[in-house]
């Protein structure tokens, strides 16, 4: 299927078996990797480099930005509808001036950390993640949520904003 605002050719991988929605936009191609069998649905954006593993999802009307910070998501995760992920942010609590409209020589303040996702992680729908988030292996998070900066257990619930651990998650 062909996208109207990238070439997937400029991806630096694209694996076997992905489908990449018409209308899902990125950035930087050149700075991102989608592993196999791997499908994003349309509507979705992305503005920061990115490496996502195999046999995952990422649902419609999701947004992953960031500039120069980076995204990895692991093998068999999913991010459900209308979730936004941020890898970088102004810095609320003091001045800053970092938005992409601002000449680079020009920016001050604000925060980029990595937003690093583990093997078989659920994320609920409309949910939030803010940068410097490591999400360990086998974690759900429940719609709605919110993830900040914080320890997070493998193989756990989380809910609420801010997400809080719920419970163990069992197979």
């Amino acid at each position: 299927m062909k996208n109207i605002f990238f070439d997937l050719k400029k991806l630096k991988y694209l694996g076997v078996g992905c489908i990449i929605g018409k209308t899902v936009r990125i950035r930087k191609p050149e700075q991102c990797m989608i592993g196999d069998y791997t499908i994003i649905d349309d509507f979705t954006y992305f503005s920061c480099s990115m490496e996502i593993g195999v046999h995952c999802h990422i649902g419609p009307n999701s947004s992953i930005s960031g500039g120069k910070g980076n995204f990895k998501m692991g093998n068999f995760s999913t991010i459900s509808h209308n979730c936004t992920i941020h890898c970088a942010s102004s810095d609320y609590t003091r001045f800053s001036l970092d938005l992409p409209s601002i000449p680079e020589d020009s920016r001050y303040g604000g925060v980029v950390e990595d937003v690093i996702l583990g093997d078989e992680v659920v994320i609920g729908a409309h949910s939030c993640i803010l940068p410097g988030v490591i999400v360990p292996n086998g974690v759900a998070c429940g719609a709605f949520s919110l993830l900040k900066k914080q320890v997070y257990e493998p193989n756990t619930l989380y809910v609420g904003i801010p997400a809080k651990k719920y419970k163990e998650r069992t197979r």
